[in-house]
């Protein structure tokens, strides 16, 4: 972007906090972080020093860009509520966060002038910034926007240290589903994986798995995998 942006981020959880560094180091200018939960507040003063913790209006208020890393079935709502106390501006880019729902969700502020976006980084954030920080910059990161406004999220994900893929409306869905199927699952084999071992007695079974679960992955994205029925990876059918 041209210019130096003011930044609010509604939410501190994982991905609030990382996205609030990393638009921080790309110069703009995070003002504040809306959280009412104490622990997360403590975080931001250590990770962001001079980032001020607030609630979500006084976050949102007056700033060139609100990222909104909260749940996207709370977004449309929240919105709402913003646009009834006239706190929201013509002009001031929105961004969701959610890989279930597109800039859709800020559709009762769009009478006011708003410029709609969607973000999501394609990863799992874990809370820890130095690894966040990193995996951000080696992830892809979907979005969507009106067509006009499209290369304005688009050079956001890049500022991030992302790179950018379009995902349509169209496409949401069944890219919801997609990441909630990779993440889900890998959670569920790796556990049963290592109770498994941990049961034989065998020792470091996550050190032992980490070999044939990274050529694993990495073999099956780069060949062409037939879609399975997840039943068939519990009873070791599949070769």
């Amino acid at each position: 972007m041209d210019s130096r942006l003011d930044v609010g981020i509604v939410g501190a959880g994982p991905v609030g906090v990382a996205l609030a560094k990393a638009i921080s180091d790309a110069g703009h200018l995070v003002q504040a972080i809306a959280t009412t939960d104490p622990d997360r507040a403590e975080q931001v003063s250590l990770l962001l020093p001079g980032v001020r913790v607030g609630d979500v209006a006084s976050t949102v208020k007056g700033v060139d860009l609100v990222i909104f890393a909260i749940p996207g079935n709370q977004i449309y709502d929240l919105v709402q509520g913003l646009v009834e106390t006239k706190v929201l501006i013509p002009g001031q880019l929105l961004v969701s966060t959610s890989p279930d729902f597109g800039y859709e969700v800020f559709q009762p502020a769009y009478s006011v002038g708003v410029v709609p976006m969607a973000l999501h980084p394609a990863m799992k954030f874990t809370g820890i910034s130095s690894i966040d920080r990193s995996r951000l910059q080696e992830c892809y990161i979907a979005v969507d926007a009106p067509k006009q406004v499209l290369p304005i999220v688009q050079t956001l994900a890049i500022e991030l240290g992302g790179e950018p893929v379009h995902v349509p409306a169209e496409a949401r869905k069944n890219y919801a589903e997609a990441i909630s199927v990779a993440s889900t699952f890998t959670n569920l084999i790796v556990g049963q994986s290592i109770n498994l071992l941990e049961e034989a007695g065998i020792a470091k079974p996550r050190n032992l798995l980490a070999g044939i679960l990274r050529s694993t992955l990495e073999e099956s994205l780069r060949s062409s995998v037939t879609e399975i029925d997840p039943a068939d990876l519990l009873d070791g059918d599949v070769e």
